[in-house]
């Protein structure tokens, strides 16, 4: 089984790959569209964050993301196009995506692993804990693998990983 460590670790490698996939972006930059079905940087990112929001809240910690701005963010929402008043600037989603991760640094490693097989419900039904968290940081890795594409969407030409 997977500790509650173990976990952290792995949301924090999830965090550092977002770092460095938008190391030396604009705002402007993470709002470009991808020239296929997609959603730009600025969504995924928003998307990312609202999804730390169930992270924190499976915790017993509170949401970093107020409701309204999640629910911008969140699946099947609206592609994020343009900047508007419900659209956080980049600095803001890093910023916030910062701080959901010292969250979990500071409070996953606290649960004991027996805490883990504890039953929990959601959206999905009836699970562990573990489960819960395990399908959480799945979901984020999905989203985290699609920022090398909109890097690339904002002219940079390199590869960072």
């Amino acid at each position: 089984m997977i500790t509650p460590q173990e976990l952290a670790d792995a949301f924090e490698r999830n965090w550092k790959v977002i770092e460095i996939q938008t190391e030396g972006l604009a705002h402007t930059d993470s709002l470009l569209q991808p020239p296929f079905r997609g959603n730009c940087l600025n969504w995924v990112l928003g998307h990312f964050l609202e999804s730390r929001n169930n992270v924190l809240l499976t915790l017993r910690e509170s949401p970093l993301l107020s409701e309204a701005l999640a629910k911008r963010y969140c699946y099947d929402s609206e592609p994020v196009c343009a900047d508007g008043a419900d659209v956080l600037r980049l600095g803001r989603l890093l910023e916030l995506l910062r701080r959901s991760q010292e969250v979990v640094n500071a409070r996953l490693p606290r649960l004991a692993t027996e805490e883990l097989a504890s039953n929990v419900h959601d959206f999905q039904g009836d699970m562990t804990l573990g489960q819960r968290l395990f399908f959480l940081y799945f979901h984020e890795t999905y989203h985290v693998g699609q920022t090398e594409l909109l890097r690339q969407l904002a002219g940079t030409n390199d590869k960072v990983i």
